[in-house]
C-alpha cells in the first residue's frame, strides 16, 4: 500500500510538467521558452575566483554609462549581442530559433540579480560560463563590462 502510494505521488508530481512540455511540443513552442524568466532561477554557474567577487563597479551609474551599456547590449555586443539570448528586456525570453539549456539568465529577477556580486556578472562577461550557451566577450574593455553591468543590473528594478 505504501509502495503504490509513492508511486503515485512520483506520478502525479512528474505529470503537470510532462503535459507542460507535451503541449508545447504539439504548439511548436521552443523549450527554451518553458523555462525562460523564472524568478529566481536556480543555477549552478561557477563561482569566480576571490579576487573578482569582492570587485565592485568602478564607474557612476550615470545617463552616459547607462546609455554605453545599452549600446553594447542591444546592438554592438560580439561575438553576439546581449540581447539575442537574455532578450531585449533582459527577462530570459530569447530571439526565435535561439535554443540554450539552460536558459538564458533572467536579469529582471530582482531576487537573482541581488545574490549576485559586480565581481561575478564582471568575471562571467570576460570569461564567459562553462556548461551553459554563454559566451565570453573578451574584446570588451573593462569599462565596457563595467558599462554593461550597469546596464544589466537595471532590468531588475523596472
Amino acid at each position: 500500500m505504501k509502495r503504490e502510494m509513492k508511486l503515485k505521488q512520483r506520478i502525479y508530481r512528474w505529470s503537470a510538467p510532462v503535459v507542460l512540455i507535451a503541449w508545447a511540443m504539439v504548439l511548436g513552442v521552443p523549450s527554451t521558452l518553458l523555462a525562460a524568466g523564472e524568478c529566481p532561477q536556480k543555477r549552478k554557474t561557477p563561482t569566480a575566483p576571490q579576487k573578482f567577487l569582492s570587485m565592485q563597479n568602478p564607474i557612476a551609474p550615470d545617463e552616459a554609462n547607462f546609455k554605453a551599456g545599452e549600446k553594447i547590449f542591444q546592438i554592438q555586443g560580439k561575438p553576439i549581442t546581449c540581447q539575442t539570448c537574455h532578450g531585449k528586456n533582459g527577462d530570459g525570453q530569447s530571439d526565435a530559433g535561439f535554443e540554450s539549456t539552460p536558459t538564458a539568465r533572467n536579469f529582471s529577477c530582482a531576487d537573482t540579480m541581488s545574490a549576485l556580486p559586480d565581481g561575478q556578472l564582471f568575471w562571467i562577461i570576460r570569461n564567459g560560463s562553462p556548461k551553459t550557451s554563454m559566451f565570453a566577450f573578451p574584446s570588451l574593455s573593462d569599462n565596457q563590462v563595467w558599462q554593461l553591468i550597469h546596464y544589466i543590473r537595471q532590468f531588475a528594478k523596472k
